[in-house]
């Protein structure tokens, strides 16, 4: 199955070209990270920096998708290579002669992922060009593979380039995979039909609204969206902060544990990849909510027993449920939404993410000074289990009614 995909040029590039990209992404997320905090050895200065690194996600992430759908993904895509190109080298070459300060860091973490929230939607769009029905999903599995195996390998990477050349040519190596990403995607046989060259506000205004009206009409659009965004907010604080922090109650070398824990997650996530595909050759809102059941069983597993042997456990347990959902995520969305809404379908699903981690963050964090972090991570399970359980008896429904109104239509 995967060598037959493989043995596709245009599929063989643009895995090559997103697993690329992916690399820089993560070693230039930490050196924007490690630089703040060399610059200003201040915790909220370098929260700051996170922070700019989601933002310009919020602010442009609908207008991304929107430019997606009607400019020609080839070009956008090689173009937002290349800008991104000199912002990389800017900071090496400020660092090197000691003229990088932090506003200046800010603002170029700013506009690299200003263009990403362009670069994203558009990337989305080629895959389901270059493959057809039958291989969507092995080349989803495949492509999340790659770059997740990016992400866990990338340590490695970024020990030796640390103990090497500095940590600040992290961003070298992020311009080189912009070069090496711009490269592959020149030579996908892209075929986009809708191409503008101007594009006003009041034109991005309009896809926009006219894409939230159609997929607020379309059921399984809405319910999935609706909730991606539910289950986000309720996992993303008992995911990225309630561990570590039960941990710290727990043990007296939590990140090491953290860090093993988000290593055997990611194990578990590639190997689930590789196997989707062998289960599942078309997936439904079903197979969504059969994914996020398992992954609200593992949250509640752990949260229950609260246990560092346990947390292994139900970690392995959302590493099986959480890709499946998200690979189903992705499939309906390019299965379901028209080539020209496709942009902004990813871009609105990318919007909903990101403003789901934001509002967790906040409330949770709030939440956590008021009750114990088993509490929340308990309720928060519980409740993932029951919006997952709700919305498969939902779907179950839907299709029961798209069943008889078929059968209604044959019979006449």
């Amino acid at each position: 199955m995967y060598k037959l995909i493989i043995k596709k040029q245009p599929i063989r590039n643009y895995m090559l070209a997103g697993g690329i990209s992916r690399l820089g992404d993560v070693l230039a997320g930490m050196a924007f990270l490690f630089l703040a905090y060399e610059l200003t050895e201040s915790t909220l200065l370098t929260s700051v920096m996170a922070m700019a690194e989601t933002v310009p996600y919020l602010l442009f992430g609908l207008v991304g998708g929107a430019i997606a759908d009607v400019w020609p993904t080839k070009k956008l895509l090689i173009f937002s290579d290349m800008v991104r190109i000199p912002l990389a080298l800017a900071v090496v070459l400020l660092y090197e002669i000691d003229l990088l300060y932090y506003p200046t860091l800010l603002v170029i973490s700013f506009l690299i992922q200003s263009v990403s929230c362009f670069f994203n939607p558009a990337h989305r769009l080629v895959l389901p060009q270059i493959t057809n029905l039958s291989e969507r999903t092995a080349a989803n599995s495949l492509y999340d593979t790659l770059t997740r195996g990016v992400t866990v390998l990338s340590p490695i990477l970024s020990i030796w380039l640390i103990d090497t050349f500095g940590f600040v040519h992290f961003f070298t190596v992020d311009a080189i995979t912009y070069a090496v990403s711009a490269v592959l995607i020149y030579n996908i046989p892209i075929h986009k039909k809708t191409q503008r060259g101007f594009f006003s506000l009041q034109m991005i205004h309009a896809h926009i609204r006219e894409f939230a009206n159609w997929s607020m009409s379309y059921a399984v659009l809405k319910r999935l969206f609706l909730s991606t965004f539910v289950i986000v907010l309720l996992n993303t604080w008992v995911w990225d902060v309630g561990l570590l922090l039960a941990l710290n109650e727990m043990s007296q070398q939590p990140e090491k544990i953290y860090t093993t824990l988000q290593g055997v997650y990611g194990i578990t996530v590639i190997l689930t990849n590789i196997l989707i595909p062998f289960f599942f050759r078309k997936m439904s809102l079903k197979t969504y909510f059969t994914g996020t059941i398992i992954w609200g069983v593992g949250l509640t597993y752990y949260a229950l027993l609260y246990d560092i042997q346990h947390f292994f456990i139900g970690v392995i347990i959302v590493g099986i449920g959480l890709p499946l959902a998200g690979l189903t995520r992705v499939y309906l969305l390019q299965t379901i939404v028209p080539e020209d809404k496709l942009g902004r379908a990813f871009s609105f699903n990318a919007v909903l993410l990101y403003l789901a981690n934001t509002m967790a963050l906040f409330i949770f964090g709030f939440l956590a000074t008021l009750f114990s972090v088993q509490l929340i991570m308990i309720v928060n399970g519980v409740l993932i289990l029951i919006v997952s359980i709700l919305g498969l008896l939902h779907a179950f429904v839907l299709s029961s009614k798209h069943s008889r109104r078929f059968m209604v239509n044959l019979s006449k």
